[in-house]
C-alpha cells in the first residue's frame, strides 16, 4: 500500500499505517534524511507513547512504553559494524519478544530479521512530499 503525503499530514498517515495491522517488527528503508526517524516518532505517538522520542543512533536501541503498557523498541543500526554486535546486545530477545520493533538500517543485520515482518520504504519526492510504501 502506498501513501503520498506532506509532513503536515504525517499524523494521519501514521494512523492509517497502524490501521493496516502491520507485523510488529517493521523495517524502515530510505535514504538518509528521507524521514524514517520522523515517521517512527509519529508511529510511536500514534501507538500511545507520550514521552519524547529520539533516534538511537549511538545507543542502538531506545525503549518506550505506551499508555496501554505496550513496549516499543526503536533500533538504528547505521553504525553497527557487523551482526555479531547485534547478537551481543541481545537483538534476538527484542525481535522475538512480541513487542513493537521499529528498525532503521536493517540491512546491517539481514540474517537476524524474523520471517514475519513488515517493511516501510520512504522516499522524498521532487515536490518535497514523501512516498511511503507499506509491504
Amino acid at each position: 500500500m502506498e501513501f503520498i503525503f506532506s509532513l503536515d499530514e504525517i499524523e494521519n498517515i501514521a494512523k492509517q499505517v497502524v490501521a493496516q495491522s502491520p507485523n510488529k517488527v517493521i523495517l524502515f528503508h530510505g535514504e538518509m534524511g528521507a524521514g524514517k526517524t520522523t515517521f517512527i516518532k509519529q508511529l510511536a505517538k500514534t501507538l500511545g507513547v507520550t514521552e519524547a522520542t529520539s533516534s538511537p543512533t549511538f545507543s542502538l536501541v531506545n525503549e518506550y512504553q505506551t499508555t496501554e503498557n505496550q513496549t516499543v523498541y526503536h533500533f538504528d543500526f547505521y553504525r553497527l559494524k557487523n551482526e555479531i554486535e547485534a547478537m551481543d546486545m541481545g537483538v534476538d530477545d527484542y525481535l522475538y519478544s512480541g513487542n513493537w520493533c521499529f528498525i532503521e538500517w536493517a540491512e546491517q543485520i539481514p540474517s537476524l530479521i524474523p520471517d514475519e515482518h513488515s517493511v516501510i520504504t520512504i522516499k522524498v519526492l521532487a515536490d518535497g512530499r514523501r512516498s511511503l510504501v507499506l509491504s
